[in-house]
């Protein structure tokens, strides 16, 4: 019978080549991540705002610093009491407490760390040298062009002594904040096709210079059993899917959060220009429609909580809109999403989807021509 092949990350190997992305703020927690590492996959974490999910902020007297490193913590002892699979946690490199949670799930014992939203170099006055050499924990950045994932490596050889497990490049049809300007994301030169072959040559680079394998793990857009074939076959050891699993009944969002999803159409997804200075894909609804229309949100920005973020001039405070929308508080925020969300169709359990996905992924094979040989005859001379 036809399966879906193993992903081997150092000598972590994960039963099937399927990370759930993290998804903030709230959205992947404890919940969600157990359940997909109980069905064979990597579960992640989203660590964004995740103090606040654990702790009263107001009544608090830790600072927001302590509460997200504290409620990580808390996290992911949860979803390791729950599950005996693989456990990722996703950091913000734009966090201003990036480092301190790093250290927090290299302490607790994270099988996986993913990297993502700014450049992944963290103090070592934090995290010394001598943690990052000892850790057993697969540090892997998301990057979104082989460019990027050289910087990175060269880097962290300088820097740290050591370089990335594995790479997730993430392309322009992923939810949330995109690494991609306005003008690329509809480029067909930077969707996830081409980026894919320069990224399996910039790897095979690495891999000579460096002694060692680095998967490849590919991301945003990425929907079916048939999706995950047609990367594979590109070159990919691996895929991340985050949208699907919104529709899930473990998923850690509210149930209004979840059916937005469902009551979405395409017209209904567009990108807009968040606070944290970059273009992110999400659901129109009124709270964005007032932003556009030049409304501000009044607020007090109580967290500080992204370096890149512009507090004092933002017209609303992203993480404050992404935590009421988790809450189902959708007139006080908004919905983020990946460019798939209209084909969400409805809630089902996440052993459910996996099966789904695994049929879908033999069914593609039905067809003596695979997704990427029809791809390839279709295109013109």
């Amino acid at each position: 019978m036809i399966q879906l092949p193993e992903l081997r990350i150092g000598d972590n190997v994960i039963p099937l080549p399927i990370v759930q992305g993290g998804m903030g703020v709230g959205i992947s927690l404890a919940g969600l991540a157990s359940a997909v590492a109980n069905e064979g996959g990597i579960g992640v974490i989203a660590s964004a705002g995740i103090g606040t999910f654990h702790f009263d902020w107001n009544q608090s007297t830790m600072s927001l610093v302590e509460l997200d490193r504290e409620g990580l913590r808390l996290e992911i002892h949860k979803a390791q009491s729950l599950s005996k699979g693989w456990i990722g946690v996703n950091i913000m490199a734009a966090l201003i407490d990036f480092s301190s949670l790093l250290r927090v799930a290299l302490e607790e014992g994270a099988d996986f760390i993913f990297i993502g939203a700014g450049l992944p170099f963290w103090d070592t006055n934090e995290i010394p040298l001598d943690v990052i050499h000892r850790t057993k924990t697969k540090l892997v950045p998301i990057v979104s062009s082989a460019k990027a994932a050289r910087l990175i490596f060269q880097y962290w050889d300088r820097k740290y002594g050591r370089v990335p497990d594995a790479l997730v490049l993430e392309g322009p049809k992923a939810g949330g904040h995109l690494g991609f300007s306005l003008k690329q994301i509809d480029n067909p030169a930077y969707q996830l096709e081409q980026l894919i072959p320069q990224m399996v040559e910039q790897v095979k680079e690495l891999e000579a210079e460096y002694g060692r394998p680095v998967p490849i793990i590919a991301a945003g857009g990425i929907f079916t059993g048939g999706d995950i074939r047609k990367v594979l076959e590109m070159g990919v050891q691996g895929v991340q899917m985050s949208t699907r699993f919104v529709g899930t009944f473990e998923c850690d969002a509210s149930d209004r959060f979840k059916e937005a999803y469902l009551r979405c159409g395409p017209e209904d997804i567009t990108i807009i220009k968040s606070p944290v200075g970059l273009p992110g894909r999400a659901l129109r609804n009124q709270f964005i429609i007032d932003v556009e229309g030049g409304l501000k949100k009044p607020f007090v920005c109580p967290y500080h909580c992204l370096s890149t973020c512009d507090f004092i001039n933002a017209p609303y405070c992203i993480a404050m809109a992404l935590t009421n929308a988790q809450k189902g508080i959708l007139e006080e925020g908004f919905v983020f999403c990946g460019a798939n969300a209209h084909r969400v169709k409805k809630i089902v359990s996440v052993k459910e989807l996996i099966q789904t996905i695994k049929e879908e992924y033999r069914a593609s094979f039905e067809n003596d021509q695979s997704p990427l040989e029809a791809q390839r005859e279709n295109m013109p001379d």
